[in-house]
């Protein structure tokens, strides 16, 4: 691991830290799969661990699959053609075990949905990662959490790492009631669901009255809706632009997408 850095904006015991890794390729072995909800399955891979680091809950990995029209499984550092690949979370793992839980928001039906939809134990698939975190420090007030489908893994890591009495607000959108997680946490969280049948975050949140104080909110969703969020975070509730982390874990129209929208 090389020494953390602060990034640009926040000093002190709030300042976000970036880390970097020394990144490799691991061939996994499908181990289990189970549905969560309707929409989200959870599948265990298991290997060879060693090494792998994932601090934080907005890490993410790189997961490699072969060419729909050829079956070739094209990876980096190969002369082959442009490897296909998906950023998802490491939700949970074990390095001793050689354990790790990715799960999926099965919605657009993209190479990463295909495979996660038809997984089998003793199916394989190649991994890449994390090459860094961010790790945001447990000095703030509180913390907001919003995000979409693809984004409930992060926010659950996030809720069954905070310490006991931590406040933290949640806000997500799903389909449907049934697509709701049960979260754990020791965290005083505040938890808000979105139903897009009815409306999306960002006419969620222009009714929301966030605490005062110190705050530090973390966006994923759809690139487009991230941006306007992160505005009116800034604009109508008077979060510091820096203590905003907002992502684009996926984008309309696009495939593969993974934008930070930061600044």
């Amino acid at each position: 691991m090389d020494a953390a850095t602060s990034e640009d904006g926040l000093r002190g015991p709030r300042a976000l830290q970036r880390v970097r890794y020394e990144t490799r390729l691991r061939t996994l072995t499908v181990a289990g799969v189970r549905h969560l909800t309707p929409h989200l399955i959870c599948i265990t891979l298991k290997g060879d661990l060693t090494g792998f680091q994932s601090p934080s809950f907005c890490d993410h990995i790189k997961l490699f699959f072969a060419d729909p029209q050829t079956g070739v499984l094209n990876l980096p550092g190969t002369d082959g053609a442009r490897p296909i690949a998906r950023d998802y979370t490491p939700r949970r793992f074990d390095v001793g075990m050689g354990t790790l839980d990715i799960e999926f928001a099965l919605h657009q039906a993209g190479p990463a949905t295909q495979w996660a939809m038809t997984a089998q134990s003793g199916d394989t698939v190649t991994i890449g990662g994390p090459r860094g975190s961010t790790i945001i420090p447990l000095a703030f007030d509180a913390y907001l959490l919003i995000g979409d489908d693809t984004a409930l893994p992060a926010i659950a890591r996030r809720l069954e790492e905070l310490p006991a009495g931590t406040r933290v607000i949640v806000m997500a959108e799903v389909d449907w009631p049934e697509d709701r997680l049960s979260f754990k946490t020791q965290a005083n969280a505040e938890i808000h669901w979105v139903y897009r049948q009815t409306q999306n975050l960002n006419e969620a949140l222009k009714r929301m009255h966030l605490p005062q104080g110190a705050m530090q909110a973390w966006v994923a969703c759809e690139s487009t809706a991230a941006k306007l969020i992160r505005t009116q975070l800034i604009d109508d509730h008077g979060v510091r632009p820096n203590a905003i982390r907002a992502s684009g874990y996926w984008r309309k129209g696009d495939a593969g997408v993974h934008d930070h929208v930061d600044g």
